[in-house]
């Protein structure tokens, strides 16, 4: 019986643990996940990448659309510098039909995105990261073989007017690992939409 409630609560504790999604300086995992191009993508098929710029994404959250440029712009400034960005559409179709995978390879097209815009089918890698928000951004090193979160949270502080912007969280990140050193800003809150899952 003891054996049985060690178990048990050992089960809760890992159960919880995973609940929380990951901190910085975790190991993220991986993913195959199908690309608007119907290909099948893996963070592990980045072979010469340095790290990434993993964005829980979607199509009709007003805070993404705000933030859509400024994700365009991201990639295209760090991806020739070895750190991508994967957008990742987690938001159950079912709940908001805006966000089904024909209408993510619809947006894709007409916002020409540079970047992979990646279908989290089942709905099952949000919750190994801890995404809450879209968007909700997690900055990934790239060690060997191992991917470890180096940042948590916004693009920046004001996704209302990107003129008005102060910190640019994820560049500031992402330069300080360019430069070999750890970002001075390790975490900030995402603001946006919920993720949406059936009720």
């Amino acid at each position: 019986m003891k054996r049985l409630i060690v178990i048990f609560a050992t089960t809760l504790l890992a159960t919880s643990l995973f609940a929380q999604g990951l901190k910085v300086g975790d190991k993220a995992p991986d993913f195959r996940l199908k690309n608007v191009d119907g290909k099948i993508v893996s963070l592990s098929d980045y072979s010469k990448a340095k790290g990434f710029i993993v964005i829980f994404s979607c199509n009709h959250c007003p805070y993404v659309k705000a933030y859509e440029d400024r994700m365009i712009d991201l990639h295209k400034k760090y991806e020739p510098k070895g750190f991508p960005v994967i957008a990742i559409n987690s938001n159950d179709p079912e709940v908001v039909p805006e966000d089904s995978f024909d209408k993510m390879v619809e947006r894709a097209k007409q916002k020409l995105f540079p970047f992979v815009y990646l279908f989290d089918e089942g709905q099952k890698v949000y919750p190994q990261y801890g995404a809450a928000r879209t968007p909700h951004v997690f900055v990934l090193s790239k060690q060997g073989k191992e991917f470890i979160v180096e940042y948590i949270g916004a693009i920046d502080d004001n996704y209302k007017d990107p003129s008005a912007v102060k910190e640019k969280y994820v560049e500031q990140a992402v330069d300080a690992l360019l430069s070999g050193k750890k970002p001075s800003t390790t975490e900030t809150k995402a603001v946006g939409c919920s993720i949406k899952v059936k009720k």
